[in-house]
């Protein structure tokens, strides 16, 4: 009797090789046969599943939006607007080793997809889906000083940056936490 193959379970063995082969050396230097090697799977297994790198490329980032949000879903999610937005934009800092490698994949995607204007599509609904969020609690929160998609592009391009100083030891996490808590409440109010 053949074997059964989980097809999502492989092309996500891969996918993790794939991050962790990013995460060391950049999303310019991963190629089928470095994620074929990380795997310890052929480089036909890899071509298998992903007919180019770039195909690649976007399932990778698939898997980490899955994890964050897997991670989202389990986490105890507060009642306010800003206990909401807290939490998403937590998700983005490097604090602990998954989110590390998350984080290194998604400063190298960024590059990678400035120079692909095709990739780069998946990268903009992802962020335009955050923003969205941020904005609609936002809005909830009827913070009147400040447009709500201002509020928004501003907070989570604070946590994007501050996931770059953490990730380059210019901040550690604690300090990162502190400066998006204060933030937090500049924009949105303190926690009550």
């Amino acid at each position: 009797m053949p074997k059964l193959v989980d097809h999502h379970e492989r092309r996500t063995l891969l996918a993790d090789a794939l991050l962790r082969v990013a995460a060391e050396r950049g999303l310019m230097d991963v190629s089928l046969r470095h994620v074929a090697a990380e795997a310890g799977v052929t480089a036909g297994m890899v071509q298998h599943y992903f007919r180019t790198k770039d195909e690649m490329m976007v399932f990778a980032l698939d898997v980490v939006a899955a994890r964050v949000a897997a991670r989202l879903d389990a986490e105890e999610v507060g009642a306010t607007p800003r206990a909401r937005v807290r939490t998403l934009l937590v998700q983005l800092l490097p604090l602990d080793a998954a989110r590390e490698l998350e984080g290194r994949v998604a400063v190298a995607f960024h590059a990678y997809a400035a120079a692909r204007p095709d990739v780069a599509v998946r990268l903009r609904d992802d962020t335009r889906g955050m923003r969205a969020a941020i904005a609609h609690e936002a809005r909830t929160a009827g913070v009147a000083a400040l447009d709500p998609e201002a509020a928004a592009t501003g907070l989570l391009s604070l946590a994007e940056g501050l996931a770059v100083h953490v990730l380059g030891g210019h901040l550690d996490g604690g300090h990162a936490l502190a400066v998006l808590e204060a933030h937090l409440d500049l924009v949105l109010g303190p926690e009550r």
